[in-house]
């Protein structure tokens, strides 16, 4: 199974259009993303080209393949506009055999990790800050952000055949 894995689009039309052209060129069977889909949130400065409605029929053309959950931004009007489900605190995913746990990372983060079983891996967004780490036998992994990244590369996930790679956009 292949999957990108993305968070923080905070309604770039810009950097939503690089997502979906790595959507376009790598053909995922799930597209997962993390949360803070749409609006830009009250402590962020507005990301390059901000249009959330125009980022709606983006992420909506996959909406077959997307799983999503709600980021700390995500409001009942985001669920309304958006044709797949967004408002999960988290899901869960079996992928060749390891449970994924999909959450936004404003609740459970890796230093607030659910019950999982070991070799488990703990997917989250929210710090706009790239992770890969284990802790406590648990895979903890950090896409980044879409649109907004605070650790200086706008990014996302790709795994397939067991490995997690990070995508990184230049400007």
């Amino acid at each position: 199974m292949k999957l990108i894995i993305a968070s923080d689009i905070h309604g770039s039309t810009y950097w939503c259009k690089k997502l979906v052209d790595l959507v376009e060129a790598e053909h995922p069977d799930r597209l997962v993303l993390l949360g803070d889909l749409l609006y830009h949130g009250p402590r962020n400065d507005l990301p390059r080209d901000y249009a959330p409605k125009q980022v709606i029929p983006m992420l909506s053309q996959y909406r077959e393949r997307i799983v999503a959950v709600r980021g700390n931004c995500e409001a009942e009007v985001d669920q309304m506009v958006l044709p797949f489900p967004c408002m999960a605190d988290y899901a869960q995913l079996l992928v060749d055999g390891t449970e994924l746990y999909l959450t936004h990372g404003h609740h459970r983060n890796p230093d607030n990790l659910p019950p999982l079983p070991r070799d488990s891996v703990f997917l989250s967004g929210h710090t706009h800050v790239k992770l890969d780490e284990v802790r406590g036998g648990i895979r903890c992994l950090n896409p980044g952000s879409v649109s907004i990244p605070k650790d200086g590369s706008h990014s996302c996930l790709i795994y397939e055949n067991g490995n997690f790679l990070f995508h990184i956009w230049e400007e």
